[in-house]
C-alpha cells in the first residue's frame, strides 16, 4: 500500500469521496442532505489517498476544527479493499500529519449506523465525547477524539 498527501483537488480524491457520498446517501437515509452540507471538500488542504497496485482504494482528510485541534474528514475505503487495514494506515498519516502541523488532537465524528467506523476508531485510542458542534443533538450521531502523543 502507498499512501500520498494531497489535497481537495486531486481526481483520486475527489473520485473516492463521491463513493463515500453514494454510500453514505443510503446508511443516512432522510438524514443525508444534514451531513452532506458539512462535508464540502472544496477547501481541504491535508488530504490522503491510499493505493493498492496504482490504484486508489481509500481516502481521508483533516482540517482544521480549533487552533491546535484536526478533525478528521471523509474517511472512505472501497468495499473490496476493506478489512485490509487500510484504513487505519490512512487514519495514521492523518494522525501523523496533525502532529508535523503541531496539533495535540483530533476529532471526528461518525454515524451510529457506520459500526466498522466505530470499531476502527476505538480500536486506535479515540473515546467518545459528547457531540459537538452541528452535531450536537443528532441522534445519528457519534464523536470521538484522540490526543495526539508525539511518536
Amino acid at each position: 500500500m502507498k499512501i500520498i498527501r494531497t489535497n481537495s483537488v486531486n481526481p483520486d480524491f475527489i473520485e473516492l469521496v463521491s463513493l463515500l457520498d453514494a454510500e453514505l446517501e443510503i446508511l443516512d437515509g432522510a438524514e443525508h442532505s444534514f451531513y452532506a452540507q458539512f462535508s464540502k471538500i472544496d477547501k481541504i488542504k491535508y488530504a490522503v489517498v491510499a493505493y493498492i497496485n496504482e490504484k486508489p482504494v481509500g481516502c481521508g482528510a483533516i482540517r482544521e476544527f480549533e487552533p491546535k485541534i484536526m478533525e478528521i474528514k471523509r474517511m472512505y475505503v472501497s468495499p473490496a479493499s476493506r478489512n485490509k487495514g487500510i484504513a487505519s494506515g490512512i487514519l495514521s498519516e492523518l494522525e501523523n500529519w496533525a502532529r508535523e502541523l503541531s496539533c495535540s488532537k483530533c476529532v471526528m465524528e461518525t454515524g451510529k449506523r457506520q459500526p466498522e467506523a466505530i470499531g476502527l476508531y476505538k480500536k486506535r485510542g479515540y473515546t467518545l465525547i459528547p457531540n459537538y458542534n452541528q452535531y450536537e443533538n443528532i441522534e445519528n450521531s457519534v464523536c470521538f477524539e484522540k490526543e495526539l502523543k508525539s511518536e
